[in-house]
């Protein structure tokens, strides 16, 4: 069955190029749902180190949560993230001694717990 040639002409084809666009945006496009997927994508980190610098120290009563991220596939680093009473986030040197001596503090105070 073939529509009459008066019916399909007010119908515009769209262009090569609209067309290979839009197949690149259908490749180029992550399966799965776009929106968030929830707690699930909180773990899930990208696979890079997240600390591209660090401060040597700050005064342990301006730590409110201290995050140890171990060495691993994403960063061949220890990383270091403190949380700060003001909200900011800093990444801490994991060699110096004061940051190892807050988290010693931190394990052992765990440790005494359980």
């Amino acid at each position: 069955m073939r529509l009459l040639p008066s019916l399909s002409a007010g119908v515009p084809r769209p262009s090569r190029s609209l067309c290979a666009l839009l197949a690149l945006l259908l490749l180029l496009t992550p399966p799965g749902p776009l929106a968030n997927a929830g707690p699930v994508a909180a773990v899930v980190r990208e696979l890079r180190c997240i600390c591209l610098t660090t401060t040597p120290g700050v005064h342990p009563k301006m730590i409110t949560n201290l995050q140890v991220i171990a060495a691993g596939p994403q960063c061949s680093k220890v990383e270091v993230i403190a949380s700060l009473k003001n909200g900011k986030e800093v990444c801490l040197d994991p060699e110096a001694p004061l940051i190892k001596k807050v988290v010693q503090k931190i394990l052992d105070s765990g440790n005494k717990k359980n």
